[in-house]
């Protein structure tokens, strides 16, 4: 038995005592920020390309869409398997 830090034959007798409770993810406050970034970066994107802005200002707010999308898939398969927040 190791414990985090890798020691062999490490037990702490006091481990389940007092301490942070483990860490979670808010699936439900990423869902939703996720959201607002693809619905402003998709409307930024758009606006910047019909104001015929440089190319590379709508490519970049594409590309901050295209991270939300990612990240809302993500979010939306842990909270289909159960994941709670």
């Amino acid at each position: 038995m190791t414990d985090s830090k890798g020691r062999e034959g490490y037990h702490d007798p006091l481990a389940g005592l007092g301490g942070a409770a483990p860490a979670r993810s808010a699936l439900t406050l990423r869902f939703v920020l996720a959201t607002f970034g693809l619905l402003v970066c998709s409307a930024g994107a758009v606006a910047l390309w019909v104001a015929e802005a440089p190319v590379a200002f709508p490519l970049i707010a594409g590309l901050f869409a295209l991270v939300a999308v990612v990240d809302l898939v993500v979010v939306i398969r842990r909270k289909l398997h159960g994941e709670p927040g």
